[in-house]
């Protein structure tokens, strides 16, 4: 593990994890010019897409790789090498923006659900989730189920697409167990792939953008024929499954 601006987190900060399977890190995950640099690049992207909404913006370090300056980072890294172990893969990323007053729910669901099959297993997956725009209830913060990690697969119903980004979501939420994550820029969460996970319409006047960073362990493997076109990097450690790391010889 190598050195940065984040201090390693504690063993109670990994238990907490592995139990909720979410973790706030509520401190700085870059340097003001790193993080103003990261800023930047998002604004240059989210203008080339003429300002649409996520589905857009999704994998945006496939075609500037300037993001792999942020994604392979020390910063981000130490963050997640207690969480999944020292053997690391880049899995995505996605800058994700909520607009003012229009921005859409974001409907109850699992990321795991999303890559079911493409690869060889779920556990020891994670999201940072990177506030670029500060993110609070009223711009639709991120919000998650606590201990949902460790349920398996949910069962999903159909939602009106109008409303929600997604055309789906997990049926029978308690959503008053709910907690949400509310940080300021360059404030940054984490969580499991598998924990149950949305957030509200944006209905205030501000914009809400984060970037997620998606790592797994390389105990994983990386399915090739389910995945075509799509691009993972090593990011520490080495490549256990055999996957098809494009930065590995």
């Amino acid at each position: 593990m190598s050195s940065s601006l984040n201090e390693t987190l504690s063993q109670e900060n990994v238990t907490s994890f592995q139990e909720t399977g979410y973790l706030l890190h509520k401190k700085p995950l870059f340097s003001p010019e790193k993080f103003a640099e990261l800023s930047q690049i998002f604004e240059e992207q989210w203008e080339l897409v003429g300002r649409r909404l996520n589905s857009e913006l999704d994998t945006p370090h496939f075609r500037d790789e300037r993001l792999l300056k942020f994604l392979l980072s020390d910063e981000v890294l130490d963050l997640v090498e207690p969480l999944i172990g020292p053997n690391i893969g880049l899995w995505s990323s996605h800058f994700i923006c909520k607009e003012p007053l229009i921005g859409k729910q974001t409907p109850w669901h699992e990321d795991s659900a999303y890559w079911n099959g493409r690869l060889s297993r779920f556990d020891k997956i994670v999201t940072v989730w990177l506030a670029i725009d500060r993110s609070s209830k009223k711009n639709g913060c991120m919000r998650v189920i606590p201990g949902t990690h460790a349920n398996g697969f949910s069962d999903y119903e159909a939602v009106n697409e109008n409303d929600n980004i997604f055309p789906t979501q997990i049926k029978n939420i308690d959503e008053s167990k709910a907690v949400y994550f509310e940080l300021e820029p360059n404030e940054s969460s984490v969580h499991d792939s598998r924990i149950i996970h949305g957030a509200a319409a944006n209905q205030s006047p501000n914009r809400r953008c984060g970037y997620t960073m998606r790592y797994f362990s390389t105990e994983a493997q990386v399915i090739p024929e389910k995945n075509p076109g799509f691009k993972i990097w090593l990011a520490r450690g080495k490549d256990i499954a055999g996957s098809p790391f494009v930065n590995v010889e």
